[in-house]
């Protein structure tokens, strides 16, 4: 596997930083570019089993290449895996293996695995070293970077989870070759996000190259990769526990959150649901006179139609459904002293976060992205 240019890209948190090591290739030395972060030689790898049939041969290659000795530990891939049951299995593996507080664990693959491995890390004996080794775009771009750990539960979408910064990120876009169609577009869904909420520039480059992008050209995914990395570790070093600005990162979210949990988590991908949830709160920010005007949705829908990505949710009774919704974000960890908060644009790369006493409003929001389930053909 050939080496690119690796980039870096600095997550600046003082005495907490760290660095993104972004290249194609660098799997086969990320047990180099972890081993300064690491108290002693021993770690952890948290791996579903699709990566680790994958990848997890070559990543204990690149840990026996850095004199890292390493126990590998598995769990069934998906969202349904990322609770509190599993979170208890990785934990017995922990001792099983004796993992102390001078060692390590490695979160290896996607959004799951990340938030998954991080609140073990997080818990296991208060708090152990965390890398994050993404295999997912979601992941590469959002979940990697920032320190957002957590599991879903009955209650909600990561009610349950804890802060934990990476002692580093090492992405390695070329893991993205083996992965699911479907998945990797869901991922894009996180790119158009960051041009929306904050750089134009970076949205309008999407425009031009989205054939590119949705294709997975290696060299456009990589600028996409580091582009985004740099704007998360912008809202990261400025808020690091969303007290603030780092909410905008939420954009879509609560929407999305809200639809995920209405299905089960079983009929959409997270970017998916996010994606849905974008023209959802623009839909909210027009009826609340915050857009001027419907250029940026309609950019927006077109941009998430060139990623193939789904605009609307089926449902029997779109009324009844927008009502059921509105009432899951109740549950939603944006909600602060019983008050709907949402982001919303107010221009392209501009958002604003905002109270929203219009239940009405909110309700209508749900709805613009429903549409009724055809009937079936004879």
């Amino acid at each position: 596997m050939s080496r690119s240019t690796p980039l870096c890209v600095e997550v600046s948190l003082g005495e907490r930083s760290y660095p993104i090591h972004i290249a194609s290739g660098l799997i086969a030395e990320a047990g180099m570019l972890m081993r300064p972060h690491l108290a002693s030689a021993r770690v952890l790898v948290v791996a579903d089993q699709i990566v680790h049939a994958r990848h997890g041969a070559t990543l204990r290659a690149a840990l026996d290449k850095a004199g890292i000795a390493s126990e590998f530990a598995v769990f069934p891939a998906g969202e349904l895996s990322k609770s509190l049951e599993t979170a208890d299995h990785l934990w017995r593996a922990c001792a099983q293996h004796r993992i102390d507080r001078s060692d390590a664990i490695i979160a290896f693959g996607g959004g799951v695995t990340g938030d998954l491995a991080g609140f073990v890390s997080a818990c296991w004996m208060r708090g152990i070293t965390l890398v994050q080794i993404p295999t997912t775009l979601l992941a590469m771009v959002d979940s990697s970077v920032g320190g957002k750990t957590g599991v879903n539960s009955l209650a909600g979408k990561n009610l349950i989870g804890a802060f934990k910064q990476p002692a580093c990120v090492i992405i390695d876009p070329a893991l993205l070759a083996t992965m699911d169609g479907r998945e990797f577009r869901a991922g894009l869904a996180e790119v158009l996000k960051y041009g929306v909420i904050r750089d134009p520039g970076f949205f309008a480059w999407q425009e031009a190259h989205a054939s590119s992008l949705s294709s997975g050209e290696p060299g456009m995914i990589a600028q996409a990769v580091a582009e985004s990395c740099r704007i998360k570790a912008w809202y990261v070093g400025e808020d690091e526990t969303e007290q603030g600005v780092r909410a905008h990162l939420n954009y879509g979210h609560t929407f999305g959150h809200a639809l995920e949990r209405e299905t089960g988590y079983r009929i959409y991908l997270h970017g998916e649901a996010v994606g849905i949830g974008m023209r959802m709160a623009a839909a909210l920010s027009r009826s609340l006179g915050l857009l001027a005007d419907d250029a940026l949705a309609l950019r927006q829908d077109a941009l998430l139609r060139r990623y193939l990505l789904p605009l609307v949710h089926q449902v029997d009774d779109p009324a009844a459904a927008a009502v059921r919704l509105a009432g899951h974000c109740r549950l939603d960890k944006k909600v602060s002293a019983g008050q709907l908060r949402f982001i919303l644009p107010t221009a392209l790369g501009t958002v604003e976060h905002r109270v929203v006493d219009a239940p009405q409003a909110v309700t209508a929001a749900f709805a613009s992205g429903l549409v009724r389930t055809p009937p079936p053909t004879s």
